[in-house]
């Protein structure tokens, strides 16, 4: 349990340092916001990294974290892209979301 709470801080992190200058901060320069996004970055790795040695320290195989953490930052950019972004989601989300959840489910099967 520890190492998906830490993934999902880690994920929020993530998702507003690569997104968050997609809405309002497209007049920034560039260099900019490569800095922001690099700090923010910093805080999201301090949250990745334990939650990867946490994991793996309690059984769970390199694939099965990466998996995890592609089926959690899609859930959470999921949710920044309608909250923050305001598009909509459509069924090719959910049918994306699904093939990713169907990865979830094997490598898990015989865990």
């Amino acid at each position: 349990m520890p190492t998906i709470l830490l993934l999902i801080v880690s994920n929020l992190f993530m998702t507003v340092a690569w997104y968050w200058h997609l809405k309002g901060g497209m007049s920034k320069p560039l260099f900019t916001v490569i800095m922001i996004s690099w700090a923010i970055a910093f805080v999201e790795y301090c949250f990745a990294v334990p939650a990867n040695r946490i994991g793996y320290a309690s059984g769970f195989t390199p694939g099965q974290l990466k998996i995890m953490q592609e089926a959690i930052a899609l859930t959470i950019f999921g949710g920044f892209m309608v909250l923050v972004l305001g598009e909509a989601l459509s069924w090719r989300h959910f049918a994306a979301f699904g093939c990713i959840m169907a990865a979830v489910g094997f490598l898990f099967v015989g865990r």
